[in-house]
């Protein structure tokens, strides 16, 4: 019998190893793409940071780190927004990978979670940064985010189980 359980255990290490592989590949990979299609973006993303300020949310008395010109830093969240498409397409990939090469359930939920953060990311990246660029109600939202994918998790545990 114990023959049995560690036959059946080594799959799913080989597995994971192979998804954990194909994830750091797939991250360097997307990395230095978006290096190479974004012009500058080394220096955009040393002037984004070197922008940042103590800047008042509004509607309240709360000082928070912000950039102080957060509208001119598009190129960067152009980059971050494909960069959170990607790795969502990516996360669709593996799930469904998971489901090919057996894989836990706690590990397919890990990805269901990925994939509604990721996606909610590049949404909420085109909405609040993008198009209208409110920084603070991207953050506030991005957190809800968090709270749904989470949440999405917990389901697939949950059918997991049945």
């Amino acid at each position: 019998m114990n023959y049995l359980n560690e036959s059946k255990e080594k799959p799913s290490q080989y597995g994971e190893w192979l998804f954990t592989a194909i994830a750091i590949g797939f991250f360097l990979l997307l990395v230095g793409t978006l290096f190479v299609i974004t012009p500058n973006l080394f220096d955009n993303i040393l002037d984004f940071l070197k922008d940042f300020k103590l800047v008042d949310v509004s509607n309240t008395d709360i000082v928070f780190p912000a950039p102080e010109f957060p509208r001119i830093h598009l190129t960067v969240y152009q980059a971050v927004g494909q960069f959170s498409i990607a790795v969502c397409l990516f996360q669709i990939v593996l799930l469904a990978l998971r489901f090919f090469v057996p894989s836990s359930w706690s590990k397919r939920a890990e990805n269901v979670g990925n994939l509604v953060y990721w996606g909610g990311a590049a949404f909420l990246i085109q909405l609040f940064l993008i198009e209208s660029t409110q920084w603070f109600v991207f953050w506030s939202t991005l957190i809800i985010i968090v709270g749904v994918s989470m949440i999405a998790r917990a389901i697939v545990m949950a059918v997991s189980r049945i």
